[in-house]
């Protein structure tokens, strides 16, 4: 048994933020890592990931990061999501909300056949292909996890947990790196540009990141609306789950931020009030929101157990690789098609690469990543969310209880 090394809640906490203070710089030097979109938390997160897999190879040293603040950060971030947007732009971005949806639905059924068919290839009971399909893909940890013990039990496939853990390490950095670079490539070919009318949702622009002017009034109702939001969407969540609908926890908050901001700009004038006062509050929310965001995805990468892939790494190299480029080609070829080929669908592509192979935070880093480089993307970031956060789920869920059975 190798030895091993536990870092600690506060010292993971801690390093998550060195990392994302290196990435950050790190971007700022290189050249190609902007031009790509990649996103800085990746970098840093990548960075620490690598060195945790060197040590466990080289020097035979296992190192766990605990990392309980991880959960707490994604509900900020999707709470400042929701405070920030309002109800007229949810009303514009019904149409393309329902078109990427019906688009992220169909690629969940090529995904799961595709997966299947190489499972067959490989002598393998077809729905182990599930578990390098949409269950691990587009599912995430938690929807691998809750399908994992079905797998195992009533289907015989023993090593479910680990090929769906496998896919989801190897879906999560793919969605990081393919995101920022298709958009890029897709803003260059078509020549597109945002109107210019609107402030980043998220963070500030490369060149704007100096400027940013933040009071200390306003920081502090910042926190406290992110606050009651995430007790608001704590109380959503539980709600919805007595109905038998499980859904995660940070959709109740993105929910609860969409409601509290209704309601606060209904009430006040023109958003300003004297516990509820929007312009005030704006640049504290963008800030937490960004480096919540930020840490999230750095401790998410900063985390990953590289090795364990070794057991499953032929079945799963061909099965992600051939997703991966599966993912790619339907991007590129359908969803900036039919989104528009404007500048908000190039956004929203970056965004699908995370929907696809990695998260809902993923596509918003993608997306966010992107936006700085070129400018905001609104009804994106209303979009991706409501559909990878909310419905997607509910749609993925109900694909492969059909096909697993």
């Amino acid at each position: 048994m190798p030895p091993s090394l536990e870092i600690n809640a506060f010292l993971s906490f801690t390093l998550a933020i060195l990392l994302l203070f290196i990435g950050k710089g790190l971007t700022q030097r290189w050249f190609l890592l902007r031009r790509y979109s990649i996103p800085e938390p990746v970098v840093g997160g990548a960075l620490c990931a690598a060195i945790v897999c060197l040590l466990y190879y080289v020097f035979d040293i296992s190192v766990f990061f605990e990392l309980s603040a991880r959960d707490m950060l994604l509900l900020y971030f999707f709470a400042a999501i929701g405070l920030n947007s309002q109800i007229s732009n949810l009303v514009k971005g019904g149409r393309p909300l329902m078109i990427l949806l019906v688009l992220a639905s169909s690629f969940i059924v090529l995904q799961n056949f595709t997966g299947m068919a190489i499972a067959t290839g490989f002598g393998m009971d077809a729905r182990a292909g599930l578990m390098v399909g949409s269950i691990s893909l587009t599912g995430g940890v938690g929807t691998t996890m809750a399908w994992t013990p079905y797998f195992v039990e009533e289907l015989g496939i023993i090593n479910a947990g680990e090929l769906g853990l496998a896919a989801n390490m190897i879906g999560l950095l793919a969605a990081c790196l393919i995101g920022g670079p298709i958009a890029g490539l897709l803003i260059r070919r078509y020549n597109t540009r945002p109107s210019g009318d609107a402030e980043l949702e998220i963070s500030t622009l490369h060149k704007d990141e100096p400027l940013l002017r933040l009071d200390y009034h306003g920081v502090l109702l910042a926190l406290f609306w992110l606050n009651l939001t995430l007790m608001l969407g704590q109380g959503l969540t539980a709600l919805i789950s007595i109905s038998g609908l499980k859904l995660p926890n940070f959709v109740g908050c993105l929910l609860a931020g969409i409601m509290l901001r209704s309601l606060c700009d209904l009430i006040t004038h023109e958003g300003r009030g004297r516990l509820w006062n929007w312009p005030s509050m704006q640049p504290g929310i963008a800030l937490i929101s960004d480096m919540s965001l930020g840490l999230f995805l750095t401790m998410a990468l900063m985390g990953l157990q590289l090795w364990e892939l070794q057991g499953v790494l032929g079945f799963i190299a061909i099965s992600l690789a051939i997703q991966i480029l599966l993912t790619i080609t339907f991007v590129i070829f359908v969803v900036h098609h039919v989104m528009g080929k404007d500048y908000e669908a190039s956004v929203m592509c970056a965004g699908f690469g995370g929907i696809a192979l990695g998260s809902t935070a993923t596509a918003i880093a993608n997306m966010t990543a992107v936006t700085r480089q070129y400018g905001a993307a609104p009804n994106a970031f209303i979009v991706v969310p409501l559909v990878c956060g909310f419905f997607i789920d509910l749609v993925n869920a109900l694909i492969i209880g059909t096909m697993a059975g």
